[in-house]
Protein backbone atom coordinates (compact mmCIF):
# COMPACT_ATOMS: atom_id res chain seq x y z
CA UNK A 1 0.00 0.00 0.00
CA UNK A 2 1.42 3.41 -0.99
CA UNK A 3 1.78 6.33 1.40
CA UNK A 4 -1.16 8.08 -0.31
CA UNK A 5 -3.37 4.99 0.07
CA UNK A 6 -2.42 4.71 3.74
CA UNK A 7 -3.26 8.38 4.29
CA UNK A 8 -6.59 7.96 2.49
CA UNK A 9 -7.40 4.94 4.67
CA UNK A 10 -6.80 7.06 7.80
CA UNK A 11 -8.93 9.88 6.39
CA UNK A 12 -11.74 7.43 5.56
CA UNK A 13 -11.67 6.07 9.11
CA UNK A 14 -12.09 9.54 10.60
CA UNK A 15 -14.75 10.52 8.03
CA UNK A 16 -16.77 7.39 8.77
CA UNK A 17 -16.52 8.03 12.50
CA UNK A 18 -17.72 11.62 12.12
CA UNK A 19 -20.20 11.36 9.24
CA UNK A 20 -21.65 7.90 8.69
CA UNK A 21 -20.54 5.31 11.21
CA UNK A 22 -23.93 4.63 12.78
CA UNK A 23 -27.11 3.55 11.00
CA UNK A 24 -30.26 4.77 12.70
CA UNK A 25 -32.73 1.90 12.93
CA UNK A 26 -36.20 2.37 11.47
CA UNK A 27 -35.28 5.40 9.31
CA UNK A 28 -32.14 3.81 7.83
CA UNK A 29 -30.17 7.07 7.83
CA UNK A 30 -26.45 6.90 8.55
CA UNK A 31 -24.99 9.43 10.97
CA UNK A 32 -21.69 9.86 12.73
CA UNK A 33 -20.41 11.56 15.82
CA UNK A 34 -20.44 15.04 14.24
CA UNK A 35 -24.19 15.68 14.61
CA UNK A 36 -24.21 13.92 17.97
CA UNK A 37 -21.35 16.06 19.28
CA UNK A 38 -23.19 19.07 17.88
CA UNK A 39 -25.88 18.53 20.49
CA UNK A 40 -23.37 19.70 23.11
CA UNK A 41 -23.31 23.49 22.73
CA UNK A 42 -19.98 25.04 21.70
CA UNK A 43 -17.65 22.28 22.98
CA UNK A 44 -19.19 19.57 20.79
CA UNK A 45 -18.96 21.67 17.64
CA UNK A 46 -15.39 22.71 18.47
CA UNK A 47 -14.34 19.10 19.00
CA UNK A 48 -15.97 17.95 15.76
CA UNK A 49 -14.31 20.81 13.86
CA UNK A 50 -10.90 19.96 15.34
CA UNK A 51 -11.22 16.32 14.28
CA UNK A 52 -12.41 17.42 10.82
CA UNK A 53 -9.27 19.52 10.50
CA UNK A 54 -7.24 16.37 11.16
CA UNK A 55 -8.55 15.03 7.84
CA UNK A 56 -7.32 18.19 6.10
CA UNK A 57 -3.91 17.94 7.77
CA UNK A 58 -3.61 14.30 6.71
CA UNK A 59 -4.49 15.30 3.15
CA UNK A 60 -1.84 18.03 3.21
CA UNK A 61 0.78 15.58 4.42
CA UNK A 62 -0.21 13.19 1.63
CA UNK A 63 0.48 15.88 -0.97
CA UNK A 64 -2.98 17.15 -1.89
CA UNK A 65 -2.85 20.35 -3.96
CA UNK A 66 -3.35 23.75 -2.37
CA UNK A 67 -6.54 24.27 -4.40
CA UNK A 68 -8.05 21.06 -3.02
CA UNK A 69 -6.93 21.90 0.52
CA UNK A 70 -8.71 25.26 0.25
CA UNK A 71 -11.89 23.51 -0.88
CA UNK A 72 -11.55 21.09 2.03
CA UNK A 73 -11.09 23.95 4.49
CA UNK A 74 -14.17 25.69 3.07
CA UNK A 75 -16.18 22.49 3.63
CA UNK A 76 -15.02 22.35 7.25
CA UNK A 77 -15.69 26.07 7.76
CA UNK A 78 -19.22 25.78 6.38
CA UNK A 79 -19.85 22.71 8.51
CA UNK A 80 -18.57 24.54 11.60
CA UNK A 81 -20.51 27.74 10.92
CA UNK A 82 -23.87 26.12 10.20
CA UNK A 83 -23.23 23.52 12.89
CA UNK A 84 -23.40 26.20 15.57
CA UNK A 85 -27.11 26.77 14.90
CA UNK A 86 -29.03 24.62 17.39
CA UNK A 87 -30.82 21.62 15.80
CA UNK A 88 -30.64 23.06 12.28
CA UNK A 89 -26.87 22.68 12.44
CA UNK A 90 -27.18 19.05 13.51
CA UNK A 91 -29.54 18.29 10.63
CA UNK A 92 -27.10 20.03 8.28
CA UNK A 93 -24.26 17.84 9.61
CA UNK A 94 -26.25 14.73 8.72
CA UNK A 95 -26.86 15.96 5.17
CA UNK A 96 -23.64 17.85 4.34
CA UNK A 97 -21.09 15.24 5.54
CA UNK A 98 -18.10 17.54 5.14
CA UNK A 99 -15.59 14.81 6.00
CA UNK A 100 -16.93 12.36 3.43
CA UNK A 101 -16.78 15.18 0.87
CA UNK A 102 -13.22 15.98 1.86
CA UNK A 103 -12.09 12.38 1.52
CA UNK A 104 -13.58 12.26 -1.98
CA UNK A 105 -11.74 15.47 -2.87
CA UNK A 106 -8.45 14.12 -1.51
CA UNK A 107 -8.84 10.79 -3.29
CA UNK A 108 -9.53 12.51 -6.60
CA UNK A 109 -6.57 14.84 -6.15
CA UNK A 110 -4.21 12.01 -5.19
CA UNK A 111 -5.49 9.68 -7.91
CA UNK A 112 -6.46 7.03 -5.34
CA UNK A 113 -9.75 5.21 -5.75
Amino acid sequence: MSDAETAVARMETVATLLDSGIELPVVGVRVGLDPILGLVPVAGDLLATFVSLCVVVEAARAGVSTRTLVRMLLNVALDAAVGTVPLLGDAFDVLWRANDRNVRLAKRDLGVE
